[in-house]
């Protein structure tokens, strides 16, 4: 088990479809991390055309997700014109560090199935059906935890676990409720939950350049482990990947 099988477990594409040494991702409008080819072992470039080929077959622009140190796939990647897009960090923590305490009281708690604010709350950061039904087709043990300030709805998040790893997913605050300690309680929410299905570790992603969710994340205890980008022809940023 690998943190990349915990994201395709607990934040699924529609479809996972194998194409020589690829596999690639139907992602239904997803996101990038559930439409994004991959691959664990060197490759020719008639494999990279092989992929491209069938990703067009689903419909859908050809990307590829480079997962860390992949030189030969990376300098293949951007010679046939691809180019760098959102760098990835991989977070880690023992799941006793990232729950500590736990929030406090009534300001974070897991709820499934998902709510109409929630949806309101995630459409605020572009987080729309097609994400959601991600979250809907997890097979894994899952729930949304919503955060609260002020007695207001503030934010909200997806975790799922898989392997004895808990993962983050969607993490979005109402911007007025920002700096207000909400995504440290909700992550904290998550832990506890996670922890009670006998969770053993906590993870999460981020953008390598996103320094304050860097920080949260730090001064949880989670320490980067992984790191991947993708490699697209005509980017098409999108900062929730």
């Amino acid at each position: 088990m690998t943190l990349f099988d915990v994201i395709d477990r607990t934040w699924p594409a529609q479809a996972f479809h194998p194409c020589g040494p690829f596999t690639l991702r139907e992602g239904a409008g997803g996101g990038k991390r559930v439409s994004a080819a991959s691959c664990t072992r060197p490759v020719t470039g008639s494999e990279i055309e092989d992929a491209e080929s069938a990703m067009a077959t689903l419909g859908q622009p050809p990307l590829f997700q480079v997962q860390g140190d992949q030189p030969g796939l990376d300098d293949q990647l951007a010679a046939r014109g691809y180019e760098v897009v959102d760098p990835v960090v991989i977070l880690l923590g023992d799941i006793d560090a990232v729950a500590g305490d736990g929030p406090p009281r009534v300001r974070a708690f897991p709820v499934w199935p998902i709510l109409a604010i929630q949806s309101e709350i995630w459409a605020d950061g572009g987080i729309g059906p097609a994400r959601r039904a991600v979250m809907e087709r997890a097979r894994a043990p899952k729930t949304t935890i919503l955060g609260r300030i002020d007695d207001s709805p503030a934010g909200c998040a997806f975790a799922a676990l898989h392997d004895g790893v808990a993962m983050t997913h969607a993490v979005h605050v109402l911007p007025r409720f920002r700096r207000k300690g909400c995504a440290e309680n909700m992550m904290r929410g998550a832990a506890v939950w996670a922890r009670a299905q006998g969770a053993k570790h906590f993870a999460a992603l981020t953008l390598s350049e996103n320094l304050p969710a860097r920080t949260l994340y730090s001064s949880l205890g989670m320490q980067p482990v992984g790191h991947y980008h993708y490699r697209l022809k005509s980017p098409d940023r999108d900062p929730r990947d």
